[in-house]
């Protein structure tokens, strides 16, 4: 997950996946392991004590090994400490320098590397490019790498990251593949828009093809090892990839029945990048999380996968210990507000974390290893995710207006000028990840969430790929939908969208229908079509003239409301959003008949015994969120128990909530920042032993009774170890603090 410095498939398409690759629903009957694998990490290096976090996978990154250690003796010490492993490795990068430097087969690969059009390569690292898939890397994959692993006993395979960079797309293995999948010579992207959209969908392809070739070879070599192989892509959401010019195959994948799930790389690092409200560019950290954690739910619940939500306490670009905590509790609560997921990567690189120096506040130079308060509060928080429930609670708002999105947004993302535009701020290639001039920051797409989202709706997105399966449009009421950054690969999503409106649904369509990308060579104007406009098709089966004028119209039981504007107006220009808001709101209040639409400046939600709260820093009032009970707040490393909380605008928290404990007559541990094992209950008495790494501290929280009378700490040779404690009545809550050990720590105590 590094963001480098200068920065629907059609239906046959997925058809012939589903020849070529086993049913992921056959392949992932759940062996027992999977039950156990609720939280992971990644991780490259073998078992430390001072990175045994505890989760129940570690995901092994790369099959090299390491520190004088095979991948099989790297692998084993994590499977020593007790823990599943899983194997991880780039699909777009790697270490394969074998292979580019000519020892595998004898032949030099950087003429596979990603080129930019000033004939340079994207390089990931030393002799390591950013490549093109060509089929030639993905049977040395195979060879090299993924029968290796499996070899190793790996069952679970994640290919990471398939990334093609927009403004790549030069090089000779491209131009190669470029001939062979068109049938015609390559076309430099940056001389037209047809040109840029064929290039996209092309690297969009590429990684397609390899991500299907190289899990179902995984499958089938599994099976003859008498292994049921499952496979997982962790990506980051269309919304980043779309922001960040990244052509990535995202939706498709969830319908290639050779995936098993999806691991959602969000974290601050994606999340704070500036997009555009009441005219002012600017990080929006929380704002941003949720649509990215959305955008991966929508895309992967419709067909059922697995799905790892991702969290980073730190993140790539160097800051501060406060403000990296900012930023986690931000991205934290963004995730949790999508209770349908429950599986988490609870943190990346637990190395980077543990060891790495950042400085100690945003004024210093001074570079320390992680705070005990920072260190104690992540591991409470992701020991907690180890009891996250799914929950059929919502969260707190008006439900039912979705936004389309496509894979295609990745398609008109044009880091360079096409010919006749205006060049003077351009210096040879564009490098400003922001200044696509058509679509600054993705503004088109923001433009139909961030009016809504800032007013404290839950506004969905709805990808046009999923719109086949039911359950995708499942508790929808409005359906917002442009074509101004994006079009639609495939005429089924019309005819899907079309049956929708016709039973009761509302769309809006919001599009001027001018930009020069309407034109490119697609569905809607070959093969005897000549449609105008993709969205021309979608109003004829409708019974709506071409070109249809602004105003509502009548389609069955449905409604659907013509919007001639370009959405990215609604958000770069100041206080230009109330027209399109009133509209919504006016559709669905009244054609949808989905109640009355609620404003409001916050977001909250229940899971189980846990309470999530975000107010917005920019919502239609600076009022806090104030909630009242009985309180561990779960942000503060002290874990102390409060009657009443108060969230300030630009905030969240974190709470679990003591008048909801499970079984509450029950002694057991309610927050920590280690994992228990081992517990032993008598009339009396609670006994059990924690872990977690070396170097930190476990503060925790635990139900009882009574207040103790004896409480024992004890090391894993049985010498006692320091502790404090203190108890509270209120709660019936006993804290107590001591430094973890990952070998154990046993506790007694006795009331």
């Amino acid at each position: 997950m590094k963001r480098i410095l200068f920065y629907s498939l059609a239906t046959g398409m997925i058809m012939a996946a589903q020849t070529g690759c086993q049913s992921a629903q056959t392949q992932t009957q759940a062996p027992a392991a999977e039950d156990r694998e609720k939280t992971v990490f990644q991780v490259s290096s073998p078992w430390e004590p001072t990175t045994d976090i505890r989760s129940d996978v570690a995901i092994v990154y790369s099959a090299r090994g390491s520190r004088n250690l095979t991948f099989e003796q790297k692998v084993q010490s994590w499977r020593d400490r007790g823990y599943i492993t899983h194997f991880m490795t780039g699909i777009a990068w790697g270490d394969y320098k074998d292979y580019f430097t000519g020892q595998w087969d004898g032949k030099p690969h950087f003429d596979e590397g990603q080129v930019r059009a000033t004939g340079d390569t994207v390089w990931h690292g030393e002799l390591t490019p950013y490549l093109v898939p060509t089929k030639n890397f993905l049977k040395y994959l195979k060879e090299e790498h993924i029968k290796k692993v499996i070899d190793a006993g790996i069952d679970a395979i994640y290919l990471e990251e398939p990334e093609y960079f927009a403004y790549s797309g030069y090089s000779e293995a491209f131009k190669r593949e470029y001939e062979e999948y068109y049938g015609f010579p390559w076309r430099p992207q940056h001389e037209s828009p047809e040109n840029t959209y064929l290039s996209n969908k092309l690297k969009y392809h590429l990684f397609y093809r390899a991500i299907e070739d190289v899990c179902t070879f995984a499958k089938e070599y599994g099976k003859s090892k008498g292994l049921n192989v499952r496979c997982f892509v962790p990506t980051h959401s269309l919304v980043n990839y779309s922001v960040w010019q990244v052509v990535s195959p995202e939706a498709s994948l969830a319908s290639m029945p050779c995936i098993d799930g999806y691991q959602a790389q969000i974290w601050t690092g994606t999340a704070r990048e500036p997009v555009y409200y009441r005219g002012i560019e600017k990080p929006r950290v929380f704002e941003n999380a949720y649509l990215e954690y959305g955008s991966m739910e929508s895309m992967t619940r419709p067909t059922g996968r697995k799905l790892y939500f991702n969290i980073d306490p730190i993140e790539d670009i160097p800051h501060d210990w406060s403000f990296f905590k900012r930023g986690y509790e931000a991205t934290f609560v963004a995730q949790m507000l999508y209770p349908s997921v429950a599986s988490y990567e609870v943190l990346p690189w637990p190395g980077r974390i543990y060891h790495g120096t950042y400085r100690t506040s945003p004024d210093s130079e001074k570079r320390e290893k992680i705070p005990r308060w920072y260190s104690t509060q992540i591991q409470v928080t992701m020991n907690s995710l180890n009891f996250m429930p799914v929950s059929d609670n919502k969260v707190s708002g008006s439900h039912g207006i979705g936004v389309a999105m496509a894979n295609s947004l990745m398609f008109q993302r044009r880091p360079l000028p096409h010919a006749g535009q205006n060049t003077s701020h351009h210096s040879g290639e564009l490098m400003n990840m922001s200044a696509n001039a058509e679509d600054p920051q993705l503004s088109g797409f923001y433009g139909q969430v961030l009016p809504l989202l800032m007013r404290g709706v839950p506004v969905a997105t709805v990808h046009l790929e999923n719109t086949g399966y039911a359950k995708a449009w499942e508790g929808l009421r409005v359906l917002i939908l442009s074509y101004t950054n994006m079009k639609p690969m495939d005429p089924e999503y019309h005819r899907h969208i079309a049956e929708w409106v016709g039973k009761g649904g509302v769309l809006v369509y919001c599009s001027r229908d001018d930009d020069d990308f309407q034109t490119v060579r697609e569905w809607w104007n070959t093969d005897g079509l000549q449609y105008e406009r993709p969205v021309d098709h979608l109003f004829e089966l409708m019974g709506m003239p071409a070109g249809a004028a602004e105003g509502a119209f009548s389609r069955g039981k449905g409604t659907v409301y013509v919007m001639r504007k370009n959405p990215k107006e609604f958000v770069m220009e100041k206080d230009n959003d109330q027209e399109y808001v009133d509209i919504v709101k006016q559709l669905y209040e009244n054609s949808a008949k989905g109640g009355k639409l609620v404003f409001k400046n916050s977001f909250h939600i229940e899971r189980g015994p846990f309470d999530l709260v975000a107010v917005l820093e920019e919502g239609i009032d600076r009022k806090p969120f104030v909630t009242s009970g009985l309180f561990i707040d779960l942000f503060d490393s002290q874990l102390p128990v409060i009657r009443r909380k108060e969230v300030l605008p630009g905030e969240q928290a974190y709470l679990y909530n003591l008048r909801r404990v499970p079984d509450r007559k029950k002694p057991q541990v309610l927050a920590a920042a280690a994992r228990v094992y081992d517990e032993q209950r008598g009339k009396k008495t609670y006994a059990f032993t924690v872990k977690s790494p070396l170097h930190t501290t476990n503060n925790m929280r635990v139900l009882l009774p009574a207040a103790p009378h004896t409480v024992k700490v004890a090391g894993p040779d049985g010498a006692p170890v320091e502790w404090t404690q203190d108890w509270d009545s209120t709660g019936k809550t006993l804290f107590l603090s001591f430094e973890n050990d990952p070998d154990g720590v046993g506790v007694e105590l006795e009331w």
